[in-house]
């Protein structure tokens, strides 16, 4: 089965036979497929009234276990946004009433950012149909090719993880 990516690579190949574009079979995919996901969880997002900014940061909360809250400087880390991205988007966030600021009990000038029971129920059923939209987009490969492919992308992936840290 050829795909877009095959069609590219054999245009590029006709076109500068000098270069080695290998490297193109495998990223212009992952390219292909970050663009296509983005799309498909956009869709699962809207469908509970969030964009897909709401839902990482929403997402972030509820990971971090009861009492569902972070730091803003821990949240930046988890979302990979800037100072001033974050500070907009829990305010956007506290007047849609998913979250909450509250005072942090470490630092007297700090605060504290806390999922509300509505940001819980609202991150929490997107969630659960963006797997179930996920699943399905994984229907057709094996568990065990799943689990190579995570694999292969965890080792691709790290570095960048490791340069975030």
């Amino acid at each position: 089965m050829r795909d877009e990516v095959d069609r590219l690579i054999e245009a590029w190949r006709r076109e500068r036979p000098d270069l080695d574009v290998a490297p193109m079979e495998v990223l212009s995919r992952v390219s292909r497929l970050a663009r296509h996901l983005d799309r498909a969880r956009s869709q699962a997002f809207e469908t509970h009234g969030l964009e897909s900014w709401e839902f990482d940061v929403l997402a972030a909360l509820r990971r971090a276990g009861e009492p569902y809250q972070l730091s803003p400087g821990r949240l930046l880390k988890e979302t990979l946004v800037t100072s001033g991205t974050m500070t907009n988007r829990v305010d956007r966030l506290t007047a849609r009433g998913l979250v909450e600021r509250l005072p942090d009990p470490a630092d007297r000038r700090g605060v504290i950012v806390q999922l509300t029971d509505t940001g819980r129920d609202s991150v929490d059923a997107a969630m659960a149909d963006l797997l179930a939209h996920e699943r399905a987009l994984l229907g057709s490969i094996s568990e065990r090719d799943q689990a190579k492919i995570a694999r292969v992308l965890r080792e691709l992936v790290g570095p960048f993880d490791q340069e975030n840290h």
